[in-house]
């Protein structure tokens, strides 16, 4: 089915991270999964292939769209590969949003070329050893001292925590005022007091460089101040939908690509003398994948359309984060038995991507929080 949500320069846009995909990534991937760390010099290339602050102003060298169907074909692109490129959606549906929105003129000026090329590479630091998906409980501090904050605390689960160079920190600066204490400071490669932990050890998603940050007494001008003060968790609350709507575009991309695989593999895969997707109960599953992933690329498309006309809400990115999110679970654990005991070798792709899918339901938001953030809207 066509997806009519899309236009020349988008298919442009996509054939153009394909070729990126395929000189730049695939020659890579096995190094940096082995590495645990995706080469800079990716992000650097990612920046001369225009994939890096398309949506970002012209003046420092972006794109200066808004469109975020943009933000989609990379990403759907990337997730047909699988896990192991550069964390572009990191830069494009997270970091930039904050860049582009919040940053003043001066900082912009700063940080914006350098991102765009690819050579600062962007980070932000929620998520706390007590409080993931509970903000209420961060406790990172950050107090004012004359031209500075003096930045208090630790993350973790900090993605592009070793490679990043502008780090956005969520921390307190009101400590009485709940919600509205937070405040957004950026962290910039060599301040003193900021390190870097321990690289996490993950089930999946290994080329990710997923960190530990430490933050003892670090100065940060208060230049570096991103947004107003105190006003941090509302500044995340408008960039979340985006995020999740990311999430779910990945997650739905990576699934039809490891669905498209098994069926190949069905076809050429011979058991009692035939191919076995020709036994009824593999057809039916195949089947079955094809039309609930197609449902959900259609509901994709809808939240797409949503944002372009600025109409994309928080219970609209959470649907969409959610169900497809929890469908690449579905998908990709039938396409593995599918594929038997080959299916756990991992010399086929399917291997990987059972292991890399299961955070998707995790970051960005639980599926349970989603769901709660659904229900919060119908008034239960």
């Amino acid at each position: 089915m066509k997806r009519l949500v899309f236009e020349p320069e988008h298919e442009q846009l996509r054939e153009t991270t394909r070729q990126f995909v395929e000189r730049v990534v695939a020659p890579g991937a096995e190094k940096w999964e082995r590495e645990r760390i995706v080469d800079r010099a990716a992000y650097l290339e990612a920046g001369k292939y225009g994939l890096i602050g398309f949506n970002l102003p012209v003046e420092y060298g972006g794109g200066g769209s808004d469109d975020f169907r943009y933000n989609a074909v990379i990403v759907e692109e990337l997730a047909k590969f699988g896990s192991v490129t550069p964390a572009l959606s990191l830069q494009n549906d997270i970091v930039a949003p904050y860049l582009k929105s919040l940053a003043n003129a001066e900082q912009q000026a700063r940080w914006l070329p350098g991102f765009i090329t690819g050579e600062l590479i962007g980070a932000i630091a929620m998520s706390e050893p007590g409080a993931g998906s509970d903000l209420a409980g961060i406790r990172t501090t950050a107090v004012r001292d004359g031209d500075d904050w003096i930045l208090n605390g630790a993350k973790t689960f900090i993605s592009a925590g070793f490679n990043s160079d502008l780090v956005i920190v969520v921390a307190r600066t009101d400590p009485g005022a709940g919600h509205k204490g937070f405040s957004l400071l950026v962290v910039e490669r060599g301040m003193d007091g900021f390190s870097r932990g321990r690289k996490l050890d993950k089930m999946g998603q290994h080329a990710q460089d997923t960190a530990e940050l430490h933050f003892e007494n670090v100065r940060v001008p208060a230049r570096n101040l991103l947004g107003e003060e105190n006003r941090g968790f509302y500044h995340l609350m408008h960039n979340l939908p985006s995020e999740r709507l990311s999430i779910a575009i990945g997650a739905n991309a990576g699934a039809r690509e490891t669905w498209r695989q098994t069926l190949q593999y069905a076809k050429d895969r011979k058991a009692f003398g035939q191919p076995i997707g020709s036994f009824q109960h593999n057809r039916f599953v195949l089947a079955e994948l094809d039309t609930e992933l197609d449902i959900a690329e259609q509901f994709i498309d809808r939240c797409l359309r949503a944002v372009v006309d600025g109409e994309l809400n928080a219970v609209q990115a959470a649907k969409a984060k959610w169900w497809c999110t929890e469908l690449a679970k579905k998908v990709v654990d039938s396409c593995l038995q599918l594929h038997g005991g080959y299916g756990y070798m991992n010399e086929y792709k399917v291997a990987k991507d059972y292991v890399d899918v299961r955070i998707q339901t995790i970051f960005g938001g639980t599926t349970e929080i989603m769901k709660d953030i659904i229900g919060r809207d119908l008034g239960l």
